[in-house]
């Protein structure tokens, strides 16, 4: 998602559902601020390192959206992965909405970068609309995990956008890992450091899918 390129009671979402335990909540700042922190370093060891212009602020981009796909795919198919693979990743599934909100909180960062390449190439912001749909798919999801919010909307709505919007966001990384570098560089010069992301993002849509057609109940995560 580079621009240029949560857990519930059984029967609700896992991916930034509104975890109701005391001790997890308390737990989301910690996450929340240490994804932050994390993606706030990198920027700026990478913009250091290659400079503010166009350049070091692509490199900048490319290595916060590796970042925001770390926390990520964990909230998109840790649930999924936790069915299948049993007790072992069982962590995952607990931790879904913890993840979700890091992702949030670590994209702000990224936008920001975004925000700057566009002014320092003088790129129009609305030709990004597909990203920017993604963004606000991602703090509208992190919004409405609130458990207020997330209680008002009842179980099946929630599933439903829960669902929407984060394989929106997944479509968001495909662009950024997939389609940008082949219409870039081609399929024979593809990068290979994209490899592992694109097979991440592979294996957590199956593992999704699987998990919809198996669901005792509806599985979000």
């Amino acid at each position: 998602m580079s621009g240029t390129g949560i857990t519930a009671r059984a029967s609700e979402p896992r991916e930034l559902a509104g975890n109701r335990g005391g001790a997890r909540a308390t737990s989301s700042p910690v996450w929340m601020a240490s994804a932050f922190l994390v993606s706030l370093v990198v920027a700026a060891i990478v913009l250091a390192t290659f400079g503010a212009g166009e350049h070091g602020t692509s490199q900048a981009l490319r290595a916060t959206a590796r970042w925001c796909f770390v926390l990520f795919w964990p909230a998109y198919a840790g649930g999924a992965l936790a069915r299948f693979g049993g007790p072992r990743f069982a962590i995952f599934a607990r931790h879904g909405r913890d993840f979700g909100l890091a992702f949030a909180a670590a994209l702000a960062v990224h936008v920001a970068l975004v925000l700057w390449h566009l002014h320092v190439t003088g790129e129009p912001a609305f030709s990004m609309l597909f990203f920017w749909a993604g963004v606000f798919a991602t703090y509208a999801l992190a919004l409405l995990s609130l458990p207020r919010l997330h209680d008002l909307l009842g179980p099946r709505l929630w599933r439903i956008g829960c669902e929407l919007a984060l394989q929106y966001i997944a479509l968001v990384f495909a662009d950024d890992f997939i389609l940008e570098p082949l219409q870039a560089a081609g399929p024979d010069k593809y990068p290979l450091s994209y490899l592992p992301f694109v097979i991440l993002l592979v294996g957590g849509a199956v593992l999704r899918l699987a998990a919809q057609l198996r669901r005792r109940p509806a599985v979000c995560g």
